[in-house]
């Protein structure tokens, strides 16, 4: 039987970021919701992909673009994305840059 209460206590240490290739965590796995933290180095992109579930997206550090189709976002700290699954988007980093993505359903 899964805990009735999970805590982490400082999710961005689960993910340090590597200078070389992008990070990857799933901090939190339960039925209904998975959480998981990308870790950016500057520059890098992800290219165009799409998730299986409702998605929000929250910046934890640095600065990334979201895009999806003609559209971008700035997501900064603070920020927060949802998309409905399946729908195909593309993250680049700016800077140094960590992404929690929870996956719902």
């Amino acid at each position: 039987m899964e805990p009735a209460v999970t805590v982490i206590d400082n999710i961005r240490e689960l993910s340090p970021i590597d200078p070389d290739k992008l990070g990857h965590t799933t901090a939190l796995k339960s039925p209904d919701v998975r959480v998981v933290v990308l870790a950016f180095p500057a520059g890098f992109v992800l290219k165009e992909h799409a998730a299986p579930k409702t998605l929000l997206m929250q910046a934890l550090d640095g600065r990334m673009t979201v895009t999806v189709g003609d559209d971008a976002t700035t997501l900064v700290p603070g920020g927060l994305i949802r998309m409905d699954s399946l729908v195909r988007h593309q993250v680049e980093a700016h800077e140094d840059s960590r992404l929690m993505l929870t996956l719902i359903g």
